[in-house]
């Protein structure tokens, strides 16, 4: 069996040469391709030229077949030669949504596959999605396997738990180009207490802490510094193991969950207390290639579940890029004194970092100076949905230059003006929330205002064809705008189409830098 895309020349031309291949142009909305079972779907359905949603650098047509298995691609002759690279996306929410996205955009991409994916990503023709059934991406030599029978040149890997498990090392050693950091290196968001030591030994700044395994020497520690205070698990607690405690005694509660309850598991079983810094966080992000870094464009997330910035931490509610936060003089300093020596102080240990380093930092309100909250080692969600639809330049090349350790002369290109992201989540989220609510309108919404796309994040297709919600996270709802003004407004335009009763949303995203008459303007 054969998944052949067919790309048709760089992005500036596209629509030139599908009117000249056809009077119909054309874009795959398939679902999956069951690899191991020679089973696929495919539908092909008119793409309207009219809107100014568009999105589509080449028709992306999956034509699944026992008898054979090459991955073809052919360019136009006004297109820059250059290598073309097969890629593979391992994940499966809005974060892989939006990467697919944007390396389907690359001039130098010829396919993406995304593993296991979602059917919203499928129906988006953003990438064929190989369902968990067919590659199981926790098998290191599957994927493999997978990457030398499809031809993948490059994979890119989302989430964190596979990065810590080590499949870019086994990759890595299979001769494989895999953008994301050793399980080693890994470790920066896997242990928060292995990123504190670093920042102790190298000099970088972050709050003060101590960590504990005892529950009665924590709550010691607790009383003696008083509240407010942050209580942290140290492993991965997929995005809810961080407590702000206002009292002694929520304080104490958060220490009980982790190491009594073990609310967490093993994740928990160490804590980090750390001093509350009063500030404005920002997110920071950097591509790294062992030795050289570059920054990204600046976004600022909301953690909090509320609007105000109020309730439990999330995963993130929402983003906007650029923050006017990050200055340009604080991104030097940034750089200069949290991410460069983090990069130094990694190889130092014998573990270099390739991939990109996800710095959580805060602004503190007393000097102005950022300081490192957290490390993550990959692109935030949902910050990755706003810095993906800014990107101008090529993916594909760019991640394969980390990966070859050729970072120090590569520029990045970004649209100019601002982009904007709402997350759409299922009622109760982050608590306990009911699966399989029905969304609708989601066709509509994107063509509600100019520059919407919406990323899937846990959507899942029904028997009736209905997209249905899957997960906590369910929907990003991303628009761009001349400034964050006109993308919050072309967002919340998208948010108001859809027709999800199920879901919920904060309605005050982009409230720390839009004019104040604005902070309560979606009621």
């Amino acid at each position: 069996m054969a998944c052949i895309s067919y790309n048709s020349g760089a992005p500036t031309n596209f629509q030139e040469h599908c009117h000249q291949r056809s009077a119909k142009p054309f874009v795959s909305t398939h679902r999956r391709c069951g690899f191991g079972k020679f089973s696929s779907l495919f539908n092909v359905q008119p793409l309207n030229w009219d809107s100014e949603n568009v999105h589509c650098p080449r028709d992306s047509l999956c034509v699944c077949s026992s008898q054979s298995s090459a991955v073809f691609n052919s360019t136009s002759s006004n297109s820059v030669t250059e290598e073309s690279v097969t890629v593979l996306v391992i994940g499966g929410g809005g974060r892989e949504h939006a990467l697919c996205y944007a390396l389907n955009r690359s001039p130098s991409c010829s396919a993406v596959f995304c593993a296991p994916g979602n059917d919203g990503i499928s129906n988006s023709g953003d990438a064929t999605c190989i369902s968990e059934s067919d590659l199981d991406i926790s098998d290191s030599s599957a994927v493999i396997s997978f990457c030398r029978k499809w031809g993948v040149g490059l994979v890119v890997i989302g989430p964190e738990a596979p990065l810590v498990a080590g499949l870019a090392n086994d990759l890595v050693k299979a001769g494989i180009h895999a953008f994301g950091p050793s399980s080693d290196a890994a470790a920066l968001e896997g242990s928060k207490s292995f990123m504190k030591n670093l920042c102790d030994k190298y000099g970088i700044p972050t709050a003060k802490y101590q960590t504990f395994t005892d529950p009665s020497a924590a709550k010691a520690y607790i009383k003696e510094q008083g509240a407010p205070i942050v209580i942290k698990a140290d492993g991965l607690a997929a995005g809810k193991g961080v407590i702000v405690a206002t009292t002694l005694e929520e304080a104490y509660e958060a220490v009980d969950s982790m190491l009594v309850k073990s609310i967490f598991g093993s994740a928990g079983c160490r804590v980090i207390v750390e001093e509350f810094l009063e500030g404005e966080e920002a997110s920071f992000f950097a591509l790294v290639d062992g030795e050289n870094a570059i920054p990204l464009e600046s976004a600022q997330d909301h953690k909090r579940v509320g609007d105000g910035d109020t309730g439990p931490n999330t995963g993130g509610m929402g983003a906007y890029s650029p923050a006017p936060v990050l200055t340009k003089e604080l991104e030097s300093l940034v750089m200069e004194s949290i991410i460069m020596p983090t990069v130094r102080g990694m190889a130092e240990e014998g573990c270099k970092f390739v991939g990109v380093l996800y710095a959580g930092l805060m602004i503190e309100k007393k000097s102005g100076l950022p300081k490192l909250i957290e490390y993550n080692v990959r692109f935030g969600d949902p910050e990755c949905q706003v810095l993906m639809v800014r990107l101008e330049s090529d993916l594909v090349q760019v991640l394969l230059a980390a990966c070859k350790g050729e970072l120090k002369d590569v520029t990045l290109n970004w649209s100019p003006g601002s982009a904007m992201v709402v997350v759409m989540a299922s009622n109760g989220y982050p608590g306990s929330y009911k699966k399989g609510t029905i969304i609708r309108n989601l066709d509509e919404a994107e063509v509600v205002a100019p520059s919407v796309k919406i990323f899937h994040a846990g959507t899942a297709l029904d028997l009736n064809g209905n997209f249905i919600a899957t997960g906590g996270r369910v929907l990003g709802v991303t628009a761009k705008g001349k400034d964050l003004e006109e993308a919050c407004d072309r967002a919340y335009l998208a948010v108001d189409e859809i027709k999800w009763p199920g879901g919920f949303y904060r309605r005050d995203i982009g409230w720390r830098a839009l004019p104040r008459k604005q902070v309560s303007f979606k009621g």
